[in-house]
């Protein structure tokens, strides 16, 4: 409904009699043409107007075809037709621009105006539909067919009559200044027909719509076709309405604002409280200038102090713009830590700070001489990359200290978000710098070491790979103009130390691992631990429990058995958590009373720490045939691995258990392959295999494991099994087997001697093409253990397998190679 519509009310029709009676009526001149037909009417297209039946609206006609056929009928005194055209362009319409439908209209009022505008005012009575269109008329005319509207009163068309009043009301109500003419005309009426042609003629649609619902002759249909339009304009009536409310509130609230500001600062006048404003942008301006910073980050901070000294303090975004421009006053554009490369100092640092590591401490000075030289130059990216606990974040703080810079650690363990490396943008709430800013910020200088901890614990989401981000962070050749989503502009990281830490190396996405130097720290030997011990960590225990050395003491032999019987690690991180726990249980006892000094032997231990944790079970878990010793790598280092195999009556099913990984099945697979085509060399009836089921299992099952290197230990177990000979308890193998009875190489060989050695084992079965790794053996692991190189698995089956057990009666029962193996 609209606001035009609303004055074609009855009343409103009344007043324009009134006004116009004083007015002149015409009528056109008599005129030779036929006489209209009985069934014939004097047509008055309109251009966008629908006139319904039993509505009372005002015409205005001025094409001469329209103006004749008026005159014509309002001096006959006879109806005339009212009908849409089609073509609403049309200025003379013809029979096809013109609809079929329209409606019989009385003339009630035919007026001229002064101007010569033509004005009629007609009631709708009937609905009509054109038959012909007749000629030789100076208007238009036409033969017509009357169309009744029967309305048959039933419940379901009161019940359609009832839901639109409900809904004419609804929208009633909505209109703004909506008459009470138009509330009571609408409740006056009470045939269903009407009430729908009326409520048609006052809403607001377009005139093919009305004239869609003029055409619909059923009254049901119509009155459907009334409720879709009136709900749809209800809609928007309401959705204007709601809108119309919250402009006007916000205008009000703003207006209310500006007045409160006003009034506000025209009371900080008075009590001289505005000069604050303009001491603080003298102030900032002087800090700019001083910052001493790039042009292009001056520039963006100078125009950011422009919009905060137009911005009023109340404002949201003044807090914004300042706590900005503060993080780019504070960053150290121009401030570097004056750097003193002494090598003999370096390595003396490095000496004290760490024991052991010869090969690490001797890249480190490497590149401590080659910055000494060419202070300039892009050095490489360090990345350390070991188990936990071996000294990795110490040794970049040792770095740091041997040159003198500040040193300052990044942990990105867990970091999931690429904003946390290069900042969240200011449009967003609370947005920060990344994290490399923010450590600027606090180490204070543009050249200091830092520390990118746990690079292997980093992962993607949907918020971004922030591995992706560090990219241009450790790039020489990029990071001279790294910048930070939250600063906007570029700071220069050319001049900081980056040092990485790892523990497995393989999760480091390949671009960023290329950009790296990666340096592999190993665990520690026995030997190693205890001297670790001795020198840093029961001091600093002794230290944290506040007790001197006088106080408490420790044996070497007490330390051995703590590492060999309570910690089984490539570290000294649990190492030191258990002489921690001896410390504090000489503190208690001195803090009693009861002791002034404590010396701490081995026969203390079980007092103090409980039962040993670890035992040494090599001897006791290959004492029967079927059972193998290897060697596996993990994230925290090396370790021993048993591989236990039993046969039981069955088809030749070969049954895996223990979490194995695909590539350790298929390893499985191929060292019974490999068993059985060896055989017969072996003594081993092949109908065996037929009638029996074999089961490898690989204890601690709730560990996944995989990996190709536990073949030779699969093999060497089943040939156990098979020919029931023991595998040897002090020796442990690793390497990978081919179906040609090959060793193939391996890695981790490094983790995987030392721990053989933490276990106890005297010999260590490595393939030949390892060779190349012996090197990279700490010294004290090469002398403690013994090294067989198998480049055949019948190398391995001569080293490992114990002797068979032959007769004294007969010895020529053997094989030959059978002799062989024995005599190996």
């Amino acid at each position: 409904m609209n606001e035009q519509d609303q004055n074609l009310t009855t009343e409103s029709l009344q007043k324009t009699e009134e006004t116009t009676e004083s007015q002149t009526t015409t009528g056109p001149e008599e005129s030779a043409f036929p006489e209209l037909p009985n069934d014939a009417v004097i047509l008055l297209p309109t251009r966008n107007a629908v006139l319904f039946p039993g509505v009372v609206a005002p015409l205005m006609v001025g094409r001469p075809q329209t103006v004749a056929g008026a005159q014509a009928a309002a001096q006959a005194g006879k109806p005339v037709g009212v009908l849409l055209q089609s073509d609403p362009s049309a200025d003379a319409p013809g029979p096809d621009q013109l609809n079929r439908v329209g409606t019989i209209a009385e003339i009630m009022r035919y007026v001229t105006s002064p101007d010569g505008a033509h004005h009629l005012v007609v009631r709708g009575m009937n609905r009509f539909k054109v038959l012909e269109i007749l000629d030789g008329y100076p208007f238009l005319a036409a033969r017509i067919e009357e169309i009744g509207g029967s309305e048959v009163f039933s419940t379901e068309l009161a019940a359609r009559v009832h839901q639109l009043r409900e809904r004419a009301r609804e929208a009633l109500s909505l209109l703004p200044n909506a008459p009470d003419e138009l509330g009571g005309a609408l409740e006056q009426i009470e045939s269903p027909s009407m009430l729908a042609d009326f409520i048609a003629n006052v809403m607001d649609i377009s005139p093919p719509e009305k004239q869609g619902i003029l055409e619909t002759f059923d009254v049901s249909d119509r009155i459907d076709k009334v409720l879709r339009e009136l709900v749809q304009q209800i809609e928007v009536l309401r959705l204007s309405k709601q809108i119309g409310e919250q402009t006007q509130e916000s205008l009000s609230g703003r207006q209310r604002e500006h007045i409160l500001r006003e009034q506000l600062r025209q009371i900080q006048k008075e009590l001289g409280e505005g000069e604050d404003g303009e001491a603080e942008i003298a102030e900032l301006r002087e800090s700019i200038d001083k910052a001493e910073m790039s042009e292009e980050a001056e520039t963006q901070a100078k125009k950011e102090l422009r919009r905060l000294e137009r911005m009023p303090e109340a404002s949201a975004e003044h807090g914004m713009i300042r706590t900005y421009l503060d993080w780019l006053i504070e960053l150290p554009w121009s401030k570097l830590s004056k750097e003193t490369i002494d090598i003999a100092e370096a390595r003396r640092i490095l000496d004290e700070d760490h024991y052991g590591l010869p090969k690490v401490k001797q890249r480190i000075l490497e590149y401590l001489a080659v910055r000494k030289l060419n202070p300039d130059g892009n050095s490489p990216i360090l990345c350390f990359v070991g188990p936990p606990g071996v000294g990795k974040t110490s040794l970049g703080q040792s770095i740091a200290r041997a040159m003198g810079r500040q040193f300052g650690r990044i942990s990105l363990g867990g970091v999931h978000d690429e904003a946390e490396i290069r900042g969240h943008r200011r449009t967003y709430v609370g947005a920060l710098p990344g994290n490399i800013v923010q450590a600027l910020r606090k180490a204070e200088t543009r050249n200091p070491v830092f520390m990118l901890d746990e690079m292997d614990k980093l992962s993607a989401s949907f918020h971004g790979d922030p591995s992706a981000a560090l990219l241009e962070v450790l790039d020489p050749a990029q990071n001279s103009t790294f910048r930070d989503n939250y600063l906007g502009v570029p700071f220069d990281l050319s001049k900081v130390m980056f040092i990485g830490t790892a523990n497995v190396l393989d999760q480091i996405p390949a671009p960023l691992r290329d950009r790296m130097e990666v340096i592999e720290i190993p665990g520690y030997t026995e030997d190693e631990k205890v001297e670790i011990a001795k020198r840093y960590l029961v001091k600093r225990q002794l230290e944290a429990s506040g007790l001197s050395p006088e106080q408490c003491e420790i044996t070497e032999e007490a330390l051995r058995t703590i590492i060999d019987g309570y910690t089984r690690e490539a570290g000294v991180r649990n190492l030191e958590r258990e002489i921690g726990a001896v410390c504090r249980h000489v503190a208690m006892q001195i803090a009693e009373g009861g002791q002034s000094r404590m010396r701490i032997d081995v026969d203390d231990l079980h007092g103090i720490l409980g039962a040993r944790k670890v035992d040494n079970e090599v001897a006791m878990r290959t004492s029967v045939p079927g059972v193998a010793t290897g060697l596996a790598w993990t994230p925290t280092g090396g370790d021993i691995l048993f591989i236990e195999c039993t046969k039981v009556p069955g088809k030749g099913r070969l049954i895996l258990t223990g979490q194995l990984g695909d590539v350790m099945k298929e390893s499985a697979q191929a060292a019974l392959s490999l068993l059985k085509v060896r055989a017969g060399h072996l003594g081993i009836e092949q109908s065996v295999f037929d009638t029996s089921d074999i089961h490898l299992h690989v204890p601690a099952g709730a560990i996944p494991k995989d990996g190709p290197s536990a073949g030779v230990a699969m093999f060497i177990a089943l040939t156990s099994l098979f020919t029931g000979r023991t595998v040897r308890s002090d020796i442990a193998m690793t390497g990978e087997i081919s179906l040609r009875g090959l060793v193939l190489p391996i890695g981790g060989v490094k983790n995987k001697v030392l721990a053989a050695v933490r276990a106890g084992i005297k010999t260590v079965m490595l393939p030949e093409r390892n060779r190349r790794d012996f090197e990279d053996i700490p010294e004290a692991a090469r002398e403690a253990v013994k090294f067989v190189w198998m480049s055949t698995v019948d190398d391995a089956l001569a080293a490992a397998l114990s002797p068979p057990e032959v007769p004294a009666d007969s010895p020529n029962d053997l094989s030959d190679d059978q002799r062989r193996l024995a005599s190996g």
